[in-house]
């Protein structure tokens, strides 16, 4: 999840932390591009079917709009209104944020202060984004552990257990925290309190709508693995859609740890790591790697026109 700045929107040494970041993925991505044949990477590439990419490119979108579908239907429960539109431009202004710009302000802290400048506090606003990343990591982890027990053979055991417990393990904590609600005595300590705060926002935020909440909470990471999927098969990985399932939620979560920019080299680094596990030809993993990081940029687009627009014809 990304880190919530402060109100004021920055954050003690934010350029600093910035220049760090910067540093550090500059330096895993020379790392990673000196450890692999470019020639048979732009090979890949120019030997890439150009119809799958664009598949590809649909499929993201389609999960991007998906998901700021279910934050709309997250929010309404939550009683806090605004139309469809409203969290539709709000979402896609923050993954411009969060993809496009090397700023101190994540798209999470964006959002939350699109529905605070609608006359709600930030606190609360804060939840309703907090749910809804809840709810994208369980159905994440859901789909990868049937993916993992499915096939228990595709990974080393000193691989495949350690992360196989990791998602049981995050699995659990989410249902731990859906059943804080219940346990009143937190309140007389501030910082459980917040815990049982969000686990009562949680039940709240699927008390009605809950079919339309499961299907879109699925059919995000379902829409982003097809489109993996199809770039894979794009750049001549032949590999199955349950394969994209065990592998790419693994490294995509790595790129949560806030160490580089929006998981540049992260995110590289993991996918040709944990793909050569299983014979992948790393040129093309690397490929596969850099053109979702552009798609996702591409996606993201509509939020600058969003931003844009918004800053020439303010409220």
């Amino acid at each position: 999840m990304n880190r919530i700045v402060s109100p004021n929107g920055r954050a003690p040494g934010g350029a600093l932390k910035l220049l760090l970041r910067i540093a550090v993925t500059a330096s895993m991505l020379a790392f990673i591009l000196r450890s692999i044949d470019l020639r048979d990477a732009w090979m890949a590439l120019g030997q890439a079917r150009f119809d799958l990419l664009l598949a590809a490119l649909a499929m993201q979108f389609g999960s991007t709009a998906v998901a700021a579908y279910r934050w709309h239907l997250i929010m309404n429960n939550l009683k806090f209104g605004q139309p469809l539109a409203f969290y539709w431009n709000s979402y896609f202004k923050g993954m411009f944020f969060n993809q496009a710009l090397p700023t101190s302000i994540g798209g999470d802290a964006l959002r939350v202060l699109d529905v605070a400048r609608q006359g709600f506090r930030k606190r609360d606003a804060l939840y309703g984004v907090a749910v809804d990343r809840v709810a994208g990591l369980g159905a994440l982890m859901s789909l990868t552990l049937v993916a993992y027990l499915t096939n228990p053979g595709l990974l080393p055991p000193m691989v495949y257990r350690p992360i196989l417990a990791m998602i049981a393990g995050g699995l659990v904590a989410a249902l731990g925290i859906s059943a804080l609600g219940r346990m009143s005595w937190l309140d007389r300590h501030p910082a459980l309190a917040v815990a049982r705060i969000l686990s009562i926002r949680l039940h709240e935020a699927f008390a009605r709508h809950r079919l339309q909440l499961a299907a879109s909470s699925l059919l995000v990471p379902l829409l982003a693995m097809a489109g993996f999927f199809a770039s894979g098969r794009a750049l001549g990985l032949p590999y199955d859609l349950m394969t994209y399932f065990a592998i790419v939620p693994t490294a995509l979560v790595l790129t949560l740890i806030p160490i580089s920019i929006a998981g540049w080299g992260v995110r590289e680094g993991a996918l040709v790591g944990l793909f050569a596990l299983i014979g992948a030809h790393e040129p093309a993993v690397l490929m596969m790697s850099l053109l979702y990081g552009i798609m996702l940029v591409v996606v993201s687009l509509p939020g600058l026109v969003i931003f844009l627009r918004g800053r020439r014809h303010p409220a």
